[in-house]
């Protein structure tokens, strides 16, 4: 069994999730007979290609507990092919009611940015929580693609920030607080393509606005081939008594093409830059047909997580093929039990 870093936090029920309680959340219990240390959602897709009017792909998007209910912020790739961010709202986190028209990004100087083709684009968003305002991180163009930064406190209007980096930079992921009074972001230094290379690096700010103190977290290596090419931070670190739990995708090339799996890894909870464990195999790998088909095959990539705090349920968000919204479940205790077994040594 795992071992946590502080037993005064868990007493004797194991690693718990620093999180608040949120029964609603969306959960199937491992099916009998299952060893996995992560599930699927039995009705998978919960989002299914063209939800809505001028949809075509609804995927890699971000989904937060919104008034008793869900939120999120959702990258939609249109019928010209641009991707553009758009707001959903749940009841239960499964069935979702989509705004037809992409956000509108309020900027400094008062002036709006709508979604067209003159705009550039927006995708794979990610939002979290600070300090009850919900902050949202996507890929912006700016001459070639990076982390844009914005935030909504009612998922109406939306403000944007200062772009985090110059181009080229890909999965820009807040931590859900400040670390020694500091915003911190993990981030993939990129390229102007298809990236056939990327490590995960740590920036901190005081501002939001200028970013510094980088530090490599961790790169595309370990045993195996499955995440030999790149790797991206997935939802927003989660925090628990043993360190911040982060999913994220990894990559790795083939004869026929790129797989993208989801790994896990265990950060240090006061230097998250800091590995404290990372798997040597991933927890998912494309194998359902929302998985290994569509626009592109073979690819499962997480971009957020509801938690529990009361009971260590853990659901995780994740993209299908570039093509569906589907769901996977897990407990705190099971995955950081798989990731002692199955840790890099």
């Amino acid at each position: 069994m795992h071992t946590p870093t502080d037993p005064a936090l868990t007493a004797s029920t194991g690693p718990k999730l620093i999180a608040s309680a949120l029964p609603n959340m969306p959960w199937q219990e491992r099916p009998a007979g299952d060893n996995e240390p992560m599930w699927r959602h039995a009705a998978n897709p919960i989002i299914d290609r063209r939800p809505f009017p001028g949809a075509d792909r609804v995927y890699n998007s971000a989904v937060v507990p919104w008034k008793g209910g869900f939120a999120g912020v959702f990258r939609n790739d249109g019928r010209n092919g641009l991707p553009f961010l758009h707001v959903g709202r749940s009841a239960d986190g499964l069935a979702w009611d989509f705004d037809h028209e992409p956000i509108l990004f309020r900027q400094a100087d008062g002036s709006i940015k709508q979604g067209s083709a003159d705009y550039g684009y927006q995708y794979d968003p990610r939002v979290v929580p600070i300090d009850g305002r919900q902050y949202v991180i996507w890929c912006n163009d700016f001459h070639g693609p990076t982390i844009g930064l914005g935030y909504t406190d009612d998922f109406e209007t939306f403000h944007q920030l200062e772009n985090a980096f110059v181009p080229f930079n890909r999965n820009g992921v807040l931590f859900p607080r400040k670390i020694d009074g500091d915003y911190v972001m993990l981030s993939r230094p990129s390229d102007s393509g298809h990236t056939p290379f990327g490590d995960i690096y740590l920036s901190r700010s005081t501002d939001l606005i200028h970013w510094g103190r980088h530090r490599y977290v961790m790169g595309a290596s370990g045993p195996g081939w499955w995440q030999n090419l790149k790797i991206g931070a997935g939802p927003a670190p989660i925090e628990t008594s043993a360190g911040w739990l982060l999913f994220y995708h990894a990559v790795t090339k083939l004869c026929n093409g790129l797989v993208y799996s989801m790994g896990v890894a265990l950060l240090d909870l006061n230097e998250p830059d800091k590995v404290l464990m990372r798997g040597d195999g991933y927890v998912l790998t494309p194998e359902m047909p929302y998985e290994t088909t569509g626009l592109t095959p073979n690819v499962i990539f997480p971009c957020a997580a509801l938690c529990d705090g009361e009971t260590g349920r853990i659901a995780v968000y994740y993209g299908g093929a570039d093509t569906f919204t589907n769901v996977a479940y897990t407990r705190i205790e099971l995955i950081l039990d798989w990731l002692e077994v199955h840790r890099i040594r």
